[in-house]
């Protein structure tokens, strides 16, 4: 398996996953998803297996110090020279689930944010993946502000 970063290209591959991956409702449209590859394609990354892309992590760089829901939509918002990595979805194909794959790709995107010299990474999630986000070191910092897709999310922050 290789991690690498995503290109316009990818666009067809990103959106059925990220169709597998959440309901209809929480799921990044087509139109979002290829605002995000052209904008910050380096802040969206792909593992793949055997040339075939089985899931990614992407997200915007800001120095806003929370994930606001204007954030996902609107990629002018992305400052490349921001303090905090943002995560806007942390997607694995189900036929990958429970094989360290979103382990593998969230060790590399913090990997990446510290080399940058980013002050951490934020990212929203729902209350029965709090555990798993905090095994990588993300603190909970309770309910976000986030109403996207009508749900309930916690915002956790992992800070170098």
């Amino acid at each position: 398996m290789e991690i690498r970063t995503a290109a316009p290209g990818d666009l067809d591959a990103v959106a059925a996953i990220e169709a597998a991956c959440f309901p209809p409702a929480e799921a990044a449209g087509r139109e979002s998803l290829a605002g995000r590859l052209a904008v910050y394609p380096h802040h969206f990354w792909l593992l793949t297996d055997g040339g075939t892309v089985i899931g990614f992590v992407n997200g915007m760089v800001t120095d806003q110090p929370d994930l606001q829901d204007e954030m996902y939509d609107q990629p002018a918002l992305h400052n490349e020279a921001g303090a905090w990595q943002m995560i806007f979805g942390v997607d694995t194909l189900p036929a990958y689930r429970r094989r360290g794959c979103a382990a593998l790709l969230l060790e590399h995107v913090i990997g990446q944010a510290r080399a940058q010299g980013r002050r951490g990474l934020v990212l929203t999630c729902k209350d029965r993946l709090v555990h798993y986000y905090a095994k990588f070191g993300f603190v909970s910092e309770g309910i976000s502000q986030s109403t996207h897709g009508d749900v309930v999310w916690y915002q956790m922050r992992l800070r170098f």
